[in-house]
């Protein structure tokens, strides 16, 4: 091989490579930066008082030692109040479009999230902008425009970002082993209404975890699922998302229950997705 050509080779490598370092430093560094501000948010939660509010709620609801929480309706545990830290108006009134509409969280992992939601006729608003509607390739963790948030439908779909960091939906993926379910199936959804200022505590508990396609005419349309226009409707959407499960949870919605679909991106399938379906338990 001539000199020449030799040095023309590890000269294209070379930026090559440099050019590869400079994109993974770069998108990690965005990451962090994007994390850094969601977890000011986080901190950002005293209530314009200064004061922590707090909830009263039953000991079972709350967000530790409840993996395996089945609701009892004959317990009598008397009530006990935890800090919940949270001014949901402050949050609301920190987004410059008003969309923030609650909370997500799932214990052990990196999901804890404002939760946005944009008119429909700005579909897709939050696919890569931030909380402050800033543009960021990892957007934020918004609601399908068309779900009824706070009545609710009998379905609300959320969608988020699968992000090598592990940020935003990346943890949902472990959901795909049984085992994740095992340690922990509970998610919790808080919700804003800014209307009426009420805020509405919920827990979910996982009943299926299943990817399909996204393509245009193939696969299962769940996003499309907000409100059953019958017993029948609801029955078979829920048994599609258990049909299509990787394992049987053992947890099976009845009509009237009231259902969240987290949904992000699936790379085994052609536009895949996954999709983590949990129903209200209190």
């Amino acid at each position: 091989m001539k000199k020449g050509v030799y040095i023309a080779i590890v000269s294209v490598l070379a930026v090559a490579l440099l050019g590869s370092a400079l994109y993974l430093f770069s998108y990690f560094w965005q990451g962090k930066k994007s994390e850094d501000a969601y977890d000011k948010l986080r901190n950002d939660t005293t209530s314009s008082t200064g004061e922590a509010p707090t909830e009263t709620v039953p000991p079972e609801t709350q967000p530790e030692g409840t993996d395996d929480f089945i609701p009892d309706p004959n317990d009598t545990t008397p009530e006990e109040t935890y800090p919940l830290n949270v001014d949901y108006k402050g949050f609301y009134e920190k987004n410059p479009n008003k969309d923030f509409v609650g909370w997500l969280r799932m214990e052990g992992t990196k999901i804890d999230y404002p939760v946005m939601q944009s008119s429909v006729d700005n579909a897709n608003y939050y696919l890569y902008r931030d909380y402050y509607g800033n543009n960021s390739t990892r957007g934020s963790i918004y609601v399908r425009e068309e779900c009824d948030v706070f009545t609710p439908g009998d379905n609300v779909t959320m969608y988020g970002h699968h992000m090598k960091d592990g940020s935003m939906f990346a943890a949902l993926a472990a959901y795909t082993d049984k085992s994740a379910w095992d340690n922990n199936s509970l998610i919790f959804f808080d919700t804003f209404n800014h209307e009426t200022g009420e805020v509405q505590y919920h827990t979910y508990k996982i009943f299926a975890v299943f990817k399909t396609t996204a393509n245009l005419g193939e696969g299962f349309t769940y996003q499309r699922f907000e409100n059953a226009a019958n017993k029948e409707e609801f029955d078979k959407f829920v048994s599609t998302c258990k049909q299509l499960s990787f394992y049987d949870t053992g947890l099976t919605p009845q009509y009237g229950d009231k259902m969240i679909c987290l949904s992000t991106c699936e790379y085994t399938l052609d536009n895949g997705r996954l999709v983590v379906a949990a129903v209200r338990i209190s």
